[in-house]
């Protein structure tokens, strides 16, 4: 441990001697002897010509697949350069905003056109600074609509798996039910909604596009919701909101969604950021931080933390979420990729990813990979699989090609406007001969 620790051996001892130790050990005696771990055993130290060239052949072993036809919650789109450009300058990477945030004031403009290019795309009234990612988004909103009467959630089973997951932790950790509505031919069953509403729900959650690529019908579930006085969750894909209605349009209440689409490389994972929006209505009830324009004393536009829960950093034991800091860096991301791309961008790609993903439906369908539902998808479908999955995968990887993802008996593919015709056509036949051969 003290060969990390920066201070000289002579004054480490000084402060031993100062506080009754002879040595480091001394410091760790409240710990029972049964948690106690021996050192660890690490190799001997080496240069930074001798580490590039462990680590280059650590990354090395890394697989890059130049065709993709894989999302189920992270997705491939190009990323016009400017975006890394303005994300990577030193003002912004290296800021955070202070608590007294006003002396920011590059970081509060980023983060406000952050939230007015969300409101634009969701047709929400207020946005937050953002969350951590979309299904800690989906998590916090459910927790926002929750009252003393009404604390449960439903969620509908066609939404990320990974979304259904966090918030069940969330809501077994705040001791709050959860339900999971049927599906009827991939889509959420209405009737059930209709049947599972009461006076102690506090929330629907409802993705569309959901897991399988399909449109879900927000304006029904809205109808539903709002005649037995419960609150819809709209969880969404930011790219499909430049070609569909808005979830404002539709009578959503909240809308939440993963936000890597807008400027984030996949980076084996992360980072990715949760946007969320709301009614003006739920302003109040929502978490982390809002940024307001305004004028200072001379008259001067400049920003302000309009709305903060500061509870979250005084008072953590009372907080009602967990949302303490936010996304900084990866909104400012979001924004400056919506910026560059702008209305007619974002919307030229959300028609290329539909067009090229119903180009590649019919090109598998073709190969006997029929689609299983036939309701309309945006740019993720899902299909039969009448050959072995694994065998399938590997046989695509082999060419360089990142297959759709098996579940759920089938195989759920995705296409972006980054797949081109031939790379599409070239996967459909590689699974036809996978299909006949094996």
């Amino acid at each position: 441990m003290s060969s990390y620790i920066p201070n000289p051996q002579a004054v480490q001892q000084d402060m031993l001697r100062f506080i009754g130790l002879s040595d480091i050990s001394g410091l760790y005696s409240g710990i029972p002897d049964a948690l106690r771990r021996a050192p660890p055993s690490l190799p001997d130290g080496m240069g930074e010509l001798e580490v590039r060239r462990v680590v280059s052949g650590m990354a090395a072993r890394n697989t890059i697949f130049p065709s993709v036809l894989r999302g189920a919650g992270a997705y491939r789109h190009y990323i016009p350069a400017v975006v890394k450009a303005v994300a990577s300058k030193e003002t912004f990477l290296t800021a955070y905003t202070p608590y007294q945030a006003e002396v920011s004031q590059g970081v509060l403009q980023a983060i406000f056109e952050y939230q007015t290019g969300v409101c634009a795309l969701t047709g929400m009234d207020v946005s937050n600074a953002s969350a951590y990612d979309g299904a800690s988004a989906a998590a916090e909103a459910a927790a926002m609509c929750r009252d003393r009467k009404r604390s449960r959630t439903l969620i509908a089973s066609t939404v990320n798996p990974r979304t259904i997951a966090a918030v069940a932790a969330y809501s077994r950790a705040a001791g709050t039910p959860l339900t999971i509505l049927p599906a009827e031919k991939g889509l959420l069953d209405l009737d059930a909604l209709r049947r599972a509403v009461g006076p102690d729900v506090a929330s629907v959650i409802v993705q569309s596009p959901n897991y399988y690529g399909l449109i879900e019908d927000w304006r029904a579930s809205a109808d539903i919701c709002h005649g037995a006085g419960v609150k819809l969750i709209a969880a969404c894909n930011p790219i499909a909101l430049a070609l569909y209605k808005t979830p404002g349009e539709r009578g959503a209440d909240v809308a939440v969604g993963e936000g890597q689409p807008l400027g984030m490389p996949l980076s084996f994972g992360g980072p990715y950021l949760g946007f969320m929006a709301c009614a003006k209505g739920l302003t109040r009830q929502m978490p982390g931080r809002i940024v307001g324009e305004t004028l200072d004393a001379d008259g001067r536009r400049c920003y302000v933390l309009t709305l903060q829960a500061r509870e979250q950093h005084i008072r953590r034991e009372k907080a009602s979420s967990s949302v303490c800091s936010n996304e900084a860096l990866c909104a400012l991301t979001a924004s400056a990729y919506m910026a560059a791309m702008g209305p007619h961008g974002m919307r030229q790609a959300a028609e290329q990813c539909h067009a090229k993903a119903r180009y590649a439906a019919d090109a598998l369908a073709e190969a006997g990979f029929a689609l299983r539902y036939a309701s309309p998808f945006f740019h993720e479908f899902l299909t039969e699989c009448p050959a072995d999955p694994d065998a399938l995968m590997s046989r695509l990887e082999g060419e360089g090609i990142l297959g759709g993802l098996p579940t759920d008996g089938g195989i759920l593919w995705c296409v972006t406007e980054m797949n081109e015709r031939g790379e599409i056509d070239r996967a459909a036949a590689i699974c036809g001969e996978v299909r006949r051969h094996g």
